[in-house]
């Protein structure tokens, strides 16, 4: 496996494995890779025949007052993880690699930005303002500089991906965007990176959000129409946690991200909940098709 640090470098090897005639695939993470990242890189070997996976802790997708200098890194980790599944490069870039103006205080940081207007207004962007710029402006840069046919992201981050989705559509990017359902623990947790923050007190309070989801996928698929009733639902999980705080529960359009009042059948439908465990943060959601009949 290749270890890659640069651009320039990252565009080369593209090129030359485009010029063998292989798709590319690649998966962007944010490091300190769990099982959840494993189940993306396992998928993204079997589309393609060429899988890079980016690590970087992107500054821009980061509050103020967020966790960017805690967060987890393990690069050599990492890496030993990454080549025993078979995959083709490791890019990982750095700040001033992927930002060439991050230090310049007179300009405070990137000159372009690349946005989807809209879908960040509810759920975890109404929260986290700047985030999805972040997010979007980060991925479109990671794109241009591995040149993937392919890109594999995680349903948990399910506000990530549909705006990602669109990304790609809006802009006419030749990238096909592949979601991978979320990878659980035995008790149904999500893997996450974050869950390392977690004390044991809070590790068994925080499954309260896979039922919570579950039990909002279970009501609309018994033919629960009204969607303050979902969120009822998944309320009366999430208060039985009591250190937990709840920041949201929400059902939304699966496409448009827009809150919803009335479930319309066969509309895609997400139900989505961010609970805050001390300072640690976790999302859960369902993507759910309300039935027909």
């Amino acid at each position: 496996m290749d270890l890659i640090r640069t651009v320039d470098g990252m565009q080369d090897h593209a090129d030359v494995a485009r010029s063998k005639g292989q798709t590319l695939a690649l998966v962007p993470t944010l490091g300190a890779l769990h099982e959840g990242h494993l189940a993306l890189v396992r998928r993204a070997l079997k589309e393609a025949d060429h899988v890079t996976v980016s690590v970087f802790v992107n500054p821009t997708q980061f509050g103020p007052d967020e966790d960017y200098d805690e967060y987890p890194r393990d690069l050599e980790g990492d890496r030993d993880k990454l080549e025993a599944l078979g995959v083709d490069v490791l890019f990982a870039p750095s700040v001033a690699e992927m930002y060439p103006y991050a230090d310049d205080e007179a300009l405070a940081g990137p000159l372009s930005w690349v946005e989807v207007e809209h879908l960040d207004q509810h759920l975890c962007g109404a929260y986290r303002e700047g985030h999805f710029r972040g997010v979007t402006t980060v991925v479109t840069k990671l794109f241009h500089a591995c040149k993937p046919d392919i890109g594999v992201f995680g349903k948990k981050d399910a506000q990530q991906y549909v705006i990602l989705k669109h990304l790609v559509e809006d802009l006419l990017l030749d990238i096909d965007i592949v979601g991978v359902p979320t990878v659980r623990e035995a008790d149904g947790l999500a893997q996450s990176s974050r869950n390392a923050y977690l004390s044991e007190t809070e590790r068994e309070q925080a499954t309260v959000l896979y039922d919570a989801v579950s039990a909002a996928e279970e009501a609309i698929q018994g033919g629960e129409q009204d969607a303050q009733a979902v969120v009822r639902a998944m309320d009366n999980i999430l208060v039985t946690a009591p250190d937990g705080e709840v920041e949201y529960a929400e059902v939304v359009d699966a496409h448009t991200l827009q809150p919803v009042e009335h479930l319309a059948p066969g509309q895609d439908v997400l139900a989505a909940v961010a609970v805050y465990f001390g300072e640690t943060r976790l999302i859960d959601n369902a993507f759910v098709e309300v039935p027909s009949a």
